[in-house]
């Protein structure tokens, strides 16, 4: 019984360990008008002088927004 308890937690760790993992990102726009990617769009920065204005679910579409923010003039 030990046994099967063992090879099903092992088999739970490999498969919890294969699986994607999955990294968001988010425009943020500070008080003074500068914009960066914030690595998980879940957690937020300190303080509360900062608004989010994109959210992406890779560095690519963050970046996109990020320049397409910054040629509107929404960020410096």
């Amino acid at each position: 019984m030990k046994r099967l308890a063992f090879a099903a937690g092992v088999l739970a760790l490999g498969f919890a360990a294969s699986s994607p993992a999955r990294a968001d990102y988010a425009v943020v726009k500070f008080e003074n008008g500068y914009c960066r990617i914030w690595w998980d769009s879940g957690a937020t920065p300190w303080g509360n002088d900062w608004q989010k204005i994109a959210a992406s679910p890779d560095w690519a579409g963050a970046w996109v927004a990020l320049a397409e923010a910054v040629r509107t003039g929404w960020c410096r």
